[in-house]
């Protein structure tokens, strides 16, 4: 993808800020406290916050959270959930955060947003030495069969390159702070997965695949036709035909540390 095309994957959600917040599944318990351990303090960075998601996760785990947003709608959204929540506006390109001031990073379905080259740097400045950084990726578990085949029904805009546990391991090995130059150095990638799941009726799925970046930059009539084709599929499935169905999902993560 682009600089332009990510840009303007990047920016789809503020429109979308109240269907985001409904819809996309919260983070698997375990696969946060695997992100934070074991970081040095209890001061978490939640980079890219969205609606707060992760947000919530990281609240309900105990840390001391601050959330970081560039997008207007969708802080707006974060700060009516969790009024509790120090949220801020920002960029992981510029982060408002003074230098050393936070035990651990985390990105939340956000981090391949990032301009690296610039975020990679300012992250490590506001990380204090010993923390974590870690990237957060709800996926679709598609080695569940009905889930294999929704993810090739879906197409590449609703499903996309790091939406399945093994296309994620791919599309991440790289995706992470250099370890050598100017920047602090940083350990080597860490990779991990833990199962999770999302309750879901066929209209409420529809809904979530909605706020993927791919679908809100669709063309509404290649959107509408995408939509009819995955309902016509959870339609002919005895797993998604009637009422509400867990979907398969896993949080993937990866993790890298501050030397």
């Amino acid at each position: 993808m682009g600089e332009d095309e990510r840009l303007r994957h990047s920016s789809s959600f503020g429109p979308a800020a109240t269907a985001y917040a409904e819809h996309r599944p919260d983070y698997a318990r375990t696969a946060v406290r695997w992100a934070l351990t074991p970081a040095p303090g209890p001061r978490v960075l939640d980079l890219g916050a969205g609606t707060g998601k992760l947000t919530a996760t990281l609240v309900a785990a105990g840390a001391d959270v601050t959330a970081v947003e560039p997008d207007p709608a969708m802080l707006a959204e974060l700060r009516r959930a969790l009024p509790d929540v120090r949220a801020l506006p920002g960029s992981a390109e510029r982060i408002p955060l003074p230098d050393g001031s936070v035990d651990a990073v985390l990105a939340g379905n956000a981090m391949h947003w990032f301009d690296m080259a610039v975020a990679g740097p300012e992250i490590a400045r506001v990380l204090a030495p010993g923390g974590i950084l870690a990237g957060l990726w709800n996926v679709l578990d598609d080695r569940v069969d009905w889930v294999a085949a929704l993810a090739r029904i879906s197409g590449s805009a609703a499903v996309g390159p790091r939406d399945t546990p093994a296309s994620w391991r791919a599309e991440t090995a790289d995706l992470h702070l250099p370890r050598t130059g100017a920047a602090p150095r940083f350990g080597s990638p860490e990779q991990a997965e833990f199962p999770h799941g999302q309750r879901r009726t066929a209209d409420s799925l529809v809904a979530t695949l909605a706020t993927r970046a791919g679908m809100l930059v669709m063309p509404e009539q290649d959107r509408q036709a995408t939509f009819a084709r995955i309902r016509a599929f959870l339609a002919s499935r005895p797993e998604t035909t009637d009422g509400e169905f867990t979907l398969p999902m896993a949080t993937c993560v990866l993790r890298v540390r501050r030397r």
